[in-house]
């Protein structure tokens, strides 16, 4: 493995995911034992180079030979393209090229939602800006995501539900409006940080059920797998409470709504 000699990548060492490839480019020798630096941890010199706002959306990689910052999609793409050239170039062949950038930016500005961290609000911390179209796409994708799996996985349930996608896409959508209607004036700042996690909780419990999908089981191991799940849900979504320092009442507020859906859906359905 080629190793990119005097180049520091600076990740956000407060987020799972910028910890593990950054640690995997150090473990596989593509950048060599001194390649990364936190971003809360950033020396006065690499300080003084990189962009510190832009350095929160795009990670930093700071080439020391030229004293110039790459950022963003392109410093993992030179990272990687100085051991697999032939990869590095693949990526940067349009629509290829425009594709990852989008989902860069796509997991960039709303992985503060999917792992959020207990030091967001500092301000040494590596936040990114709030993007509100790659917010929405997030949900959309969620809700999109969640209503598919749902209508499939609802008929496996003994219930005398059939599949319908257009159920579960309203119940999806309701959540985000009954949330966002409730706890308005409670959540104030935090709206858009709480709807991105409340999502995460949905993409949680979808990920879990998609196994399930694959085998025909009895419908009594179903209901308790999916009640298991949605359990999981609940103490998910209270941690995530916790980590944006909020207290019950959206977990209190979630729980009913989805309790008040699941029992509507039961009366119509006999």
């Amino acid at each position: 493995m080629k190793t990119l000699q005097n180049h520091t990548l600076i990740y956000d060492n407060e987020c799972p995911m910028c910890n593990i490839y950054s640690k995997g480019f150090i473990k596989s020798g593509m950048l060599d034992e001194s390649g990364r630096e936190a971003f809360t941890e950033l020396s006065f010199k690499n300080k003084n180079l990189i962009d510190f706002n832009r350095a929160k959306n795009e990670i930093a990689l700071v080439d020391h030979n030229k004293n110039k910052v790459i950022y963003g999609l392109n410093s993992l793409l030179l990272i990687i393209g100085n051991s697999f050239p032939t990869l590095g170039k693949m990526a940067r062949i349009q629509p290829l090229y425009w594709f990852f950038k989008k989902l860069y930016s796509f997991v960039s500005y709303n992985r503060k939602q999917i792992i959020p961290s207990k030091n967001d609000d500092e301000n040494s911390s590596c936040i990114p800006d709030f993007n509100l179209k790659y917010r929405l796409i997030y949900i959309g994708f969620v809700v999109l995501f969640s209503g598919l799996v749902l209508s499939i996985f609802s008929s496996k349930l003994g219930l005398n539900l059939n599949q319908n996608f257009a159920r579960e896409l309203i119940i999806c959508l309701g959540q985000i409006v009954w949330q966002t209607l409730f706890l308005r004036m409670y959540l104030k700042e935090k709206t858009w940080d709480y709807l991105g996690n409340m999502m995460t909780v949905s993409l949680i419990g979808t990920l879990l059920l998609v196994p399930v999908l694959f085998i025909n089981l009895n419908p009594v191991f179903n209901l308790i797998y999916f009640g298991t799940v949605v359990f999981i849900m609940f103490l998910e979504h209270i941690r995530r409470c916790r980590i944006l320092k909020l207290n019950l009442l959206p977990t209190i507020s979630w729980m009913l709504f989805r309790l008040t859906a699941l029992a509507i859906i039961i009366w119509l359905n006999f």
